[in-house]
């Protein structure tokens, strides 16, 4: 009887720490929406295609966040986090005022 006293204590403090830890760390980050003010601030476009180059003059063909040193995943991912973005993922083919190129 001790033993299984014993184990739904120890399981119940464990669930407990689980469900208070892991909703921090399980979802998914929010694909960061042209919209957002700090999407506007650096001129951020989910298509680097449709940048206006009139106003970010820094812009030039073949720069997307995939190839900036600022993007968290590889080359290939869809999406990926970025600091410039603190919480957000932002879009490989996505381009914003803040790019630097890998290097």
């Amino acid at each position: 009887m001790k033993s299984c006293r014993r184990e739904f204590i120890v399981r119940s403090a464990v669930g407990l720490v689980s469900s208070a830890f892991f909703p921090l760390v399980a979802h998914a980050a929010e694909e960061l929406s042209e919209t957002d003010p700090s999407a506007v601030a650096l001129g951020y476009r989910a298509d680097a295609t449709k940048v206006d180059k009139g106003k970010f003059p820094r812009y030039a063909a073949g720069q997307n966040c995939a190839n900036c040193q600022f993007y968290q995943g590889s080359a290939s991912s869809k999406t990926a986090a970025c600091p410039l973005f603190t919480g957000k993922t932002v879009a490989g083919d996505g381009w914003c005022n803040g790019y630097a190129k890998k290097g």
